[in-house]
């Protein structure tokens, strides 16, 4: 790794941790970021679109630890970079889209707690925004008016430029009070009151919990609720664009927890409201917004429990009849996550190695070859087709740098060519052969059905025995 693209040793840190925790790192994405390069692209063009007025949805879809989360947060990385706002949630048994015991809210409070922007990318940006808007009319009145701040027309023209701001957003639903209180806050802001501020904040986030206590200390009758919230974020992206965001992206991880309400009604009621957000961005009913949600596929094809059980969703995503294998249509509005190839991994895994080697300050002693190897012998385990992940891999291999790391003296080849690392424990008797002519078909080229183009042919993977499964089928016999 060129000092040029070293990651720096916070940064560097997180990402070991991160990932060996099999989690996505929230900073340091650019410096282990391979593939996807279609995908990216695809929701780039969505940005364009919000930033010109618009607004888009889409489900990425794919098995756990396949980079749903990683390509989420590389898009909210890149979307903070490009002046837009970014808020995002993982759905729980706590946290619904609608539900009748403040599950629904609890997913808006968790969306607003977590509003970042370029400058404040870790969250908790609400204020910021609220903010930096006012203090962007006062520069372009100023530069406008040339009119001084202390000057009493000066505050007057202020003014009114607010109420320019908050009268287009009071032809939307709710969009009055939204006004009202964003009026309410600017006044707290030249008064220097910071009670009524946090006030208003506190309204923004959701948190009263009855209309009377609202009306009490902001003379507003209406409350943030489990029905609602999804207006209010349509009134936070039309805001936030007149507050010199470029617009609004919602992200939502873990989809599969509605697929798990055992409830048949309450999962309905759920699909329904995905159905609203779909029907209102595809048909312009928002502006400046864009959402996107990660599932699994059982989450979203499951036609018993998953999205697709609710019919009216399942006939607006289901997939074409020319879509196919190698023919993806990433401007479809369900993006399928495929595997990444071994040349990406082969890279990741050098991009790795290197950051762990400027982490703990040793030399990288891990070559082309040994990193070869090891992705070799990880896709020749028994179900490695069906069953191996990114996450899982990547695993594996901070663990293998960490004790190299540990134990200087160890020998990597010999290490990778060890029983204990190469292969799983079989599960009956007699499973080893089978297992042995996985490694073996991998190593003639062939793993998990598709071509192994990795540099480094010799290795620990190669030497492995060649008895047991067919080369039509290596797995067929064997379970994980």
């Amino acid at each position: 790794m060129t000092d040029e693209v070293k990651a720096p040793k916070r940064v560097a840190s997180v990402i070991i941790n991160s990932l060996k925790g099999g989690v996505v790192p929230r900073i340091g994405l650019p410096y282990i970021t391979v593939g996807r390069e279609r995908e990216i692209q695809a929701l780039l063009h969505d940005l364009d679109l919000i930033a010109d007025g618009g607004a888009s949805f889409r489900f990425l879809v794919g098995r756990y630890g396949a980079g749903k989360s990683f390509l989420l947060q590389t898009i909210r990385t890149h979307a903070m970079g490009n002046d837009f706002v970014v808020c995002d949630a993982d759905l729980s048994p706590e946290r619904r889209l609608q539900g009748s015991r403040g599950q629904g809210l609890a997913t808006y409070r968790e969306l607003i707690r977590n509003l970042s922007t370029k400058t404040k990318p870790e969250g908790g940006a609400l204020t910021l925004v609220l903010d930096r808007w006012i203090s962007n009319v006062r520069t372009d009145v100023a530069a406008e008016s040339g009119l001084l701040e202390d000057d009493p027309a000066f505050d007057e023209r202020v003014e009114g430029r607010i109420f320019e701001v908050v009268r287009s957003l009071e032809e939307l639903v709710h969009g009055y009070d939204f006004a009202k209180l964003l009026v309410r806050y600017y006044r707290a802001y030249r008064a220097g009151d910071e009670e009524t501020k946090s006030q208003v904040t506190k309204w923004f986030r959701g948190e009263y919990r009855t209309k009377t206590e609202a009306r009490e200390e902001l003379g507003v009758s209406i409350i943030i609720t489990d029905d609602d919230w999804y207006d209010y974020l349509k009134l936070f992206a039309a805001f936030l664009r007149g507050a010199g965001y470029r617009g609004l992206l919602v992200l939502i991880d873990e989809l599969v927890n509605l697929s798990k309400i055992p409830n048949a009604i309450t999962r309905q009621y759920n699909y329904e409201k995905i159905l609203t957000m779909y029907n209102d961005t595809l048909q312009g009913k928002a502006r400046h917004l864009g959402i996107i949600m990660g599932g699994t596929p059982q989450a979203v094809e499951d036609r018993r429990r998953g999205v697709y059980s609710y019919e009216a969703l399942r006939s607006r995503l289901t997939q074409g009849r020319f879509a196919q294998e190698g023919l993806l249509d990433l401007l479809a509005p369900v993006i399928r996550l495929e595997p990444l190839t071994y040349e990406e991994l082969l890279v990741l895994t050098e991009k790795l190695a290197d950051i762990h080697a400027g982490l703990f300050g040793y030399e990288r002693t891990l070559g082309d070859e040994d990193l070869a190897s090891f992705l070799r012998i990880e896709f020749g385990r028994v179900g490695a087709d069906t069953h191996l992940t990114p996450r899982e891999v990547i695993r594996d291999f901070i663990e293998l740098l960490d004790i190299v790391c540990q134990n200087p003296g160890v020998n990597v080849a010999d290490l990778l060519a060890s029983d204990a690392f190469a292969f799983a424990e079989p599960a009956e008797p007699g499973a080893r052969e089978g297992i042995q002519g996985v490694a073996a078909h991998a190593a003639d080229g062939q793993v998990s059905g598709r071509p192994a183009t990795m540099p480094g042919a010799a290795g620990a993977g190669a030497a492995a025995g060649s008895a047991g499964a067919s080369a039509a089928n290596p797995f067929a016999e064997f379970t994980i």
